[in-house]
């Protein structure tokens, strides 16, 4: 009977790993290069303020789209563009939530999307990297540098699909990007939090 159970779980483990393809790792050396998208049903952007100096506020914007050129031998060679809808931001208030979207914080109307372009990367160690670029906000252009971590590559186990995913912060102030409503009331700086899932093109 021992026998006939572990060779089920050996079938059946054949069976999973050839249904998932490469298998996930946290190994960066491990990690496949090319094209990627954005996947935005496991993409986040969480945002923080101080609000009247009681609490960090908390909000978030989803509906992500971009692209990542991955170079894991010559990280420093790598791209991404990130594109986020201003009309999907979410908080824990919807007055705010319009208020956020209206003239008199980020007027989604007139701006519509919140973009970052990479202009460099920078590896810091196996897994983390800092990356420069440009962000665009409320119609004005500033640069930023978010500091990247690598999570993991491998098959998505229920889309099959390459994937790998990387978490970052930054900070900017607000102000900057003329968006100065309520400063100091409510804190410029903003500190930024994203969790991103990229699918391999292809």
């Amino acid at each position: 009977m021992k026998m006939i159970l572990a060779s089920a779980a050996f079938a059946a483990g054949l069976l999973i790993a050839g249904q998932s393809g490469a298998q996930i790792s946290a190994d960066p050396s491990q990690v496949q290069g090319g094209a990627f998208q954005v996947e935005p049903n496991h993409t986040r952007v969480q945002f923080n303020v101080l609000h009247m100096g009681f609490t960090h506020y908390w909000g978030d914007f989803t509906g992500a789209s971009g692209t990542l050129d991955l170079d894991p031998v010559h990280l420093a060679q790598s791209k991404v563009s990130v594109s986020i809808p201003v009309a999907s931001v979410s908080t824990t208030n919807a007055k705010l939530d319009g208020e956020i979207k209206s003239p008199m914080f980020l007027d989604g109307a007139a701006y519509p999307t919140i973009t970052f372009t990479s202009t460099g990367v920078t590896p810091t160690s196996a897994t983390t990297a800092d990356i420069t670029g440009q962000l665009t906000l409320h119609g004005v252009t500033r640069p930023i540098t978010l500091h990247a971590t690598f999570n993991a590559g491998g098959a998505n186990p229920m889309s099959k699909t390459y994937t790998v995913g990387f978490d970052a912060k930054g900070s900017f102030n607000r102000s900057d990007f003329g968006v100065k409503t309520y400063v100091p009331l409510i804190g410029d700086n903003v500190d930024v939090t994203i969790s991103a899932a990229f699918e391999k093109k292809g």
